[in-house]
């Protein structure tokens, strides 16, 4: 077994941020402790000034365990940098261990909070993976957070590619992804990698009135890996997180639902949309796919004007199945919000037997950011409680996760919180749209399945226009994307339904 302490955003200063007492007590405790290595994933001093890494190099010497340091968003203030090189060590590096490997990447922008693991890079640490690609446990730390938080106020400071290095990780079957940035300690599990985010080591921000914490990483010799929230109080969370095994099913039960996901169609006069492409795909969906229901993630129309909703109309009614249309934020600009009401209706819940699909409402006016709100949460609470017992589908536009090839400018303003109560609800599937590109990832138990552009030139999927389809057995969910002219399909998600 391989232990691990993981400590981050300690904001050293010589002002009165830094709470050297929280500092101390989690450093004895670590040195007592058996710990094979300490990770520290940034925010070592508050503004990146000479005098702070001064006192952060002295401070940090008090650690008796071998010690791997990252920058974060505050080193590099001021050019600070420089500094951390000269105070602290490389900005990017390797740490070989027992049957493993810990890569750590600087992910910060001189002078901004956001994060980006791009060009260089990006090129770097995919060579690394291919290079360590035997070892047991691979590890890559980061500063910035690779999906959102709860209880983190508005989500702004994912990593700006972020989808694709969850991607990149995800096919290099890498263990654990290792971060801090928000101050807020959280552990999820996206398919087979461990994302661990560590609250704040002794900084005096923490939020909802939170204490100084750090992680405590253990990895095991079957691959399982638990991460325990230590905070200063002494209280412990634990999570766990055994592989999945196997990592292929073939449906053995009755197919329940099969479901045709749409997104971003676009309809208008402009050259970017492919009318034929639109037409051929409601041909396939009546003839060759025939679903129980078509679900539409949103970007109905290019423009919330008459003439694009009528034409939007005149499409969407040739399908022959019932349909659930989600506003998305190119729908309602404009007179979109009361054009979308007149021809589509107020997105209502669907019961479809032991099926339910819940309409989540995001979208806000002239604006690509999304927000559910915390009367919004709420209700979606309630609604999910309502409805326990039942295969429940949430249908949203904005992504909850981060997209390939799409930079994170789309996210929910309250992701985190948004997610939470999905994975925490165990919600049996979730539908997005936005962003242009297919993709399907599980969190913790709960599948996130985003749909592609039906029929938008402007896109970013390598496959082109595109759609889901989506079957639910009465033991697993199988997703495939569907390419719009052509009709040919590829696998995009698969898994077991929770038990």
């Amino acid at each position: 077994m391989i232990r691990i302490a993981h400590i981050s955003d300690t904001h050293i200063t010589t002002e009165g941020a830094f709470k050297g007492y929280a500092f101390d007590l989690i450093v004895e405790e670590i040195n007592r402790g058996k710990f094979d290595l300490v990770i520290h994933t940034g925010d070592v001093t508050n503004q990146g000034l000479r005098e702070e890494y001064e006192q952060a190099s002295y401070q940090l010497t008090k650690i008796k365990k071998p010690l791997v340091t990252i920058p974060g968003n505050h080193d590099v203030r001021n050019v600070g940098y420089k500094l951390f090189e000269d105070f602290i060590g490389p900005l990017n590096g390797v740490c070989e261990f027992k049957d493993g490997v810990l890569i750590w990447v600087d992910s910060t922008i001189p002078d901004l909070s956001d994060g980006r693991i791009g060009g260089y890079k990006f090129r770097w640490l995919k060579d690394r993976l291919e290079e360590y690609s035997d070892r047991r446990f691979k590890i890559v730390a980061a500063h910035h957070h690779l999906v959102p938080l709860p209880d983190t106020g508005r989500e702004r400071n994912v990593l700006f590619n972020a989808g694709d290095v969850l991607d990149l990780l995800l096919r290099h079957d890498v263990t654990l992804y290792t971060c801090g940035h928000k101050h807020v300690p959280n552990v999820y599990r996206v398919e087979d990698l461990v994302i661990d985010n560590a609250g704040c080591t002794s900084c005096k921000k923490t939020r909802r009135g939170d204490v100084n914490s750090y992680n405590i990483i253990e990895l095991h010799d079957d691959g399982t890996v638990e991460v325990t929230i230590r905070r200063v109080t002494g209280d412990e969370k634990k999570k766990e997180h055994r592989p999945i095994r196997p990592k292929l099913f073939v449906p053995h039960g009755k197919r329940v639902l099969r479901i045709a996901q749409v997104s971003e169609s676009n309809v208008s006069d402009r050259v970017y949309f492919r009318k034929k492409t639109l037409e051929n795909v409601i041909r396939m969906i009546n003839e060759r796919i025939k679903p129980d229901v078509l679900i539409h993630n949103g970007n109905v129309v290019d423009a919330g004007i008459e003439r694009y909703y009528e034409r939007a109309h005149s499409y969407y009614r040739e399908v022959r199945v019932p349909k659930l249309v989600i506003p998305g934020h190119n729908d309602i600009t404009y007179l979109g919000y009361e054009l979308f009401k007149e021809h589509f209706g107020e997105p209502q819940i669907l019961e479809m037997g032991e099926v339910v699909i819940i309409p989540l409402l995001s979208v806000q006016y002239e604006t690509p950011i999304g927000v559910v709100g915390r009367m919004g949460q709420k209700k979606l609470l309630k609604v999910l409680k309502e409805y326990e017992g039942k295969f429940r589908v949430v249908a949203m536009h904005h992504n909850v996760i981060p997209i390939a090839k799409s930079r994170e400018i789309g996210f929910l303003e309250d992701a985190g919180d948004v997610l939470k109560i999905l994975t925490d609800e165990k919600t049996e599937l979730v539908l997005t749209g936005h962003g242009g590109n297919a993709y399907g990832v599980r969190v913790e138990r709960t599948p996130i399945i985003n749909a592609g552009s039906v029929s938008w030139e402007l896109h970013r999927n390598p496959f082109g226009n595109s759609f889901n389809v989506i079957d639910v057995y009465s033991d697993m969910v199988v997703a495939w994307e569907v390419q719009a002219t052509w009709g040919s399909r590829k696998l995009l998600w698969m898994g077991k339904r929770k038990g």
